[in-house]
């Protein structure tokens, strides 16, 4: 092995010999037996056990990862005597040690690329065998399964079942259906992904029967179509599996109905002429496609069959269902199809109750509850446990129904009184001809009935002979199939007591207790009620809603009567052996939930008195601080009127007035000639923003003309210009900083005057200082404010200096980004340049092969010429030498002329 090993490494580029290899290596390990035996003279074929040495060689093989890379490597080889033999051997690999191979296969770099594209090939043998290998390597690998998915297999694998023909193609459609299923089977991922890719809408043609083939449903199946079949429906079955999360499960039966599939494979339920294998697959894959779709249950009762009168596929089914003569898994298969139209499905449960009410019993037209209730009561036990547990489904989780089934009489026969369905249930169960299927059938039924009703267990009560029924045979010695009667009879008597609304006097909670406690013993009870679940039957029934019965005696426990038990076994336990505890119980519960809404009573008080605390300390906040701001307002109020009656009782002299009116005039003087300077910068402001916007147009035709070298330089001369301007423009802002800093000094200099002046005037002056002290006053807040105004003018000017420079800042981003461009745009030139030169040195180098191979057609044809002389010579020295031989009296007969001619003109030919 380690030779051939070394050859698949080292002479690769030797295809046959590679070739070669694979097929010896493939022989080696695979488990197929040649035709061509050597039989023993016993007559005997002699076999080894080449399972095992397949196993071991195998385990040779692989222990070396890079084995399996190398052939995955080969498998990038288009060469058939090397590419096949390379999936074969990968395909016995895997068979013999799946998940090492799977292993390899993860690790290796585009490993399951190389594998799915072997489904691309256009050789359908090499397609083919890359089939049957992904199949095998995507068994339980959700890792595998989750890439090939993402490597668009779903597309691929439709399209060659599309190819291969749909329902009506071969093997090759079939194992495309088996790599779905794997992809798909408990993949939550790959189903999602299936779903939106709108991959379940290309599924519809495919159970287009009638259009494919007209006469399709009539005519016999062949085995091979009843496959492909059989694994679409499986295909579509796992898209809906009760098993998958509840919201992609409810998504896809959303899809499927909307895309018409839904009504395609009622189409074939319907049809006359299909298999029964086919027939009882599609009923459970409808059944998985309406379980706890309120839509899709809604259409499945709307269904017909082409029947004459029409009648409803619901019908239909449970005639099939309660036949006796039907195979045993299609009952099973309708069982599971009407269980799934009653769940979660309270208008389904109550059209089957009402066709059993006397009000509403048509007794003209078959009813489904005709034919269950027909079902009931039959010989067959098969078809009495399944009517009995049909009727449970109608029953569960509706109280009102249960209510309503009790209203339903029976006719036992002419003259005879009529009775009460729960009445003939009893009577059947009590009987002692009755299967242990069929009791065990009424059970569930009855156990269903009377969980969670009342009047249900007062009507159960009131037949006086029921109880001592259940009595008796819970307290027998039994075998194994009786134990599990036993336990069931258990569970309706702990039913009884703990929904017992003790209306009847002679049954109530505590006399059946104490019934139990004589006859049956309290802990026997439990022990058989404990029983129940140990028993084999529930634990197979437990773990999945649909039947998969192969056998009839299978058919003991239902699903969901399990979920019932479950749901129910503990409380039971608890009623009947404990009633003071019970309430107790009650009353300490009662206790505990009076004492909860104390404390949720508390618990809102204190919130509320905690957010009135709260309000409280910041309304306090509130009027503490509006306190504080009053009494500052009120000292405010006093000092002002205080400087105001200062300023009332000041006055000032003659002289004082006469200096402060002529510092009041340079002051206005100096104001004027601050205002024309303001003036004069507002126009150079102005020159500067038109400069800006030509240098802003400039930059936009630099750049859609592509950048010239002497623009760039104008536009920086221009950039230093109004550089200069913003440093002359700064220096005269400075200057008029200073200029008002001045004129504050002397302004308060001033006023510290009059306010001395005014302390100096005696009391006794005349009005008239008084008037002027007032007019200097005015004119010195007049002043003031043209202070005011030009510093609101300054700031101005500051804030358009500012964003004078950040517009320069601007610009010369502007520039850097242009010159950043031309050198790119150069630097792509020069590359482009060389691009260019390095083409045409190919250009001279193809030239000088064509020149070399046009001489050396010239000299093949000087050859050929040659030849065609030397054969013409060849040909007149023939003619000559027959001629000669004519003459010298020899014979030459004209076969040989024929075949020398002949020869001649494949010659030519050739």
């Amino acid at each position: 092995m380690e030779i051939l090993i070394n050859v698949l490494q080292n002479d690769r580029s030797d295809g046959e010999i590679v070739g070669y290899a694979l097929d010896t290596l493939y022989n080696t390990i695979s488990n197929s037996v040649d035709e061509d035996e050597e039989e023993l003279s016993n007559g005997e074929v002699k076999k080894a056990d080449e399972s095992h040495l397949g196993e071991q060689f195998t385990e040779i093989f692989i222990k070396k990862p890079e084995n399996v890379t190398l052939l995955l490597d080969l498998l990038e080889e288009f060469d058939f005597k090397v590419r096949w033999p390379a999936v074969k051997l990968l395909t016995a690999l895997t068979v013999h040690r799946s998940t090492q191979v799977q292993q390899c296969v993860l690790v290796s770099p585009m490993g399951v690329s190389k594998l799915m594209d072997l489904l691309s090939d256009s050789r359908e043998v090499i397609r083919n065998d890359g089939l049957l290998l992904l199949v095998q390597l995507t068994k339980n690998n959700a890792n595998i399964q989750k890439i090939v998915a993402f490597e668009n297999a779903f597309e691929r694998l439709i399209e060659i079942i599309s190819e291969e023909g749909g329902s009506e193609g071969g093997i090759v459609v079939e194992d495309c259906l088996l790599l779905l299923l794997n992809l798909l089977k408990k993949n939550s991922s790959n189903q999602t992904f299936f779903k939106e890719g709108r991959y379940v809408q290309k599924l519809a043609p495919f159970f287009d029967l009638q259009n494919n083939e007209p006469k399709s449903l009539d005519v016999g199946w062949s085995a091979q179509k009843v496959n492909n079949v059989n694994s679409m429906l499986q295909v579509v079955r796992t898209l809906v599996s009760p098993s998958n999360p509840q919201q992609a499960t409810a998504t896809c039966q959303k899809v499927i109905h909307q895309c018409g599939l839904l009504k395609q494979l009622c189409t074939i339920l319907m049809a006359s002429g299909v298999p029964a294998d086919i027939l009882t697959e599609t009923i459970n894959t409808v059944s998985e496609v309406i379980r706890g779709s309120k839509t899709n249950q809604e259409f499945f009762a709307s269904v017909s069959a082409p029947s004459t009168p029409p009648r409803p596929a619901i019908v239909v089914l449970v005639m099939s269902m309660v036949n006796e003569k039907q195979p045993f898994v299609l009952r099973c298969a309708v069982l599971y199809c009407f269980q799934c139209f009653l769940y979660k499905n309270e208008v389904g449960q109550e059209q089957i109750i009402s066709t059993l009410l006397p009000a509403t019993a048509d007794a003209s037209a078959v009813t489904a509850g005709q034919l269950l209730c027909g079902g009931l009561f039959s010989q067959d036990s098969v078809s009495n446990w399944c009517a009995s547990v049909a009727l449970a489904h109608a029953l569960k989780d509706n109280p009102s129904q249960k209510e309503q089934l009790l209203r339903v009489q029976l006719a036992t026969g002419p003259g005879n009184p009529s009775v009460s369905l729960l009445q003939q249930c009893t009577n059947m169960l009590s009987s002692p001809t009755a299967k242990v299927q069929t009791r065990l059938g009424l059970l569930m039924l009855l156990c269903s009935w009377l969980a969670n009703c009342q009047l249900a267990v007062t009507h159960f009560l009131a037949n006086s002979a029921n109880v001592p029924f259940l009595m008796a045979q819970v307290a027998e010695h039994v075998d194994e199939q009786e134990a599990l009667v036993q336990g069931l009879c258990s569970f309706l008597l702990g039913i009884s007591v703990h929904f017992n609304d003790n209306s009847n006097a002679t049954f109530t909670s505590e006399s059946l207790r104490n019934l139990i406690t004589k006859r049956v013993g309290l802990e026997s009870l439990v022990e058989k009620l404990v029983s129940v679940t140990k028993h084999d039957s529930y634990t197979m029934a437990a773990q999945k809603p649909q039947l998969r019965y192969t056998q009839p005696e299978h058919l003991l426990i239902d699903y969901e009567f399990t979920s019932l038990y479950k749901q129910l076994e503990g409380n039971l336990c608890k009623s009947v052996t404990s009633a003071e505890d019970a309430e107790s119980k009650k009353t300490v519960e009662d206790h505990d939930n009076i004492v909860t809404q104390y404390k949720d009573i508390i618990r809102v008080q204190d919130n509320d008195l905690n957010e009135l605390r709260g309000r409280h300390e910041a309304l306090q906040k509130e009027h503490k601080a509006a306190e504080l701001q009053l009494n500052e307002q009120s000292s405010q109020i006093q000092q002002l009127k205080d400087q105001y009656a200062l300023m009332k009782a000041q006055g000032g002299n003659g002289d004082d007035a006469v200096r402060i009116a002529a510092e009041l005039k340079e002051l206005r003087e100096s104001q004027e000639s601050l205002r024309k300077e303001t003036a004069e910068k507002d126009d150079v402001i102005q020159k500067l923003k038109n400069d800006l916007t030509i240098a802003d147009a400039k930059v936009v035709l630099v750049d859609d003309s592509g950048v010239n070298q002497n623009q760039i330089s104008e536009f920086q001369s221009s950039i230093q210009e109004q550089k200069k301007e913003i440093d002359e423009l700064k220096l005269i802002v400075a200057a008029q900083k200073d200029e008002e800093q001045r004129l504050k000094v002397e302004c308060t200099d001033l006023k510290n005057q009059l306010t001395q002046t005014g302390e100096a005037v005696p009391s006794g002056d005349n009005a008239n200082i008084v008037a002027e002290k007032a007019a200097l006053t005015a004119k010195h807040s007049e002043s003031q404010a043209q202070l005011a105004q030009a510093e609101d003018h300054n700031s101005k000017l500051s804030s358009d200096n500012q964003k004078l420079i950040s517009t320069n800042q601007t610009i010369e981003n502007q520039l850097k980004t242009v010159t950043d461009t031309c050198s790119s745009l150069t630097t792509q030139v020069k590359k482009l340049e060389e691009e260019i030169g390095d083409l045409k040195d190919t250009n001279t180098r193809v030239e000088d092969e064509k020149e070399k191979f046009r001489k050396e057609a010239a000299d093949n044809k000087q050859e050929l010429d040659d030849l065609l002389v030397l054969l013409t010579d060849t040909d007149a020295k023939v003619e000559k030498y027959r001629s000669k031989l004519k003459e010298l009296g020899e014979e030459v007969t004209e076969d040989e002329d024929d075949d020398e001619e002949e020869e001649d003109e494949e010659e030519d030919e050739n």
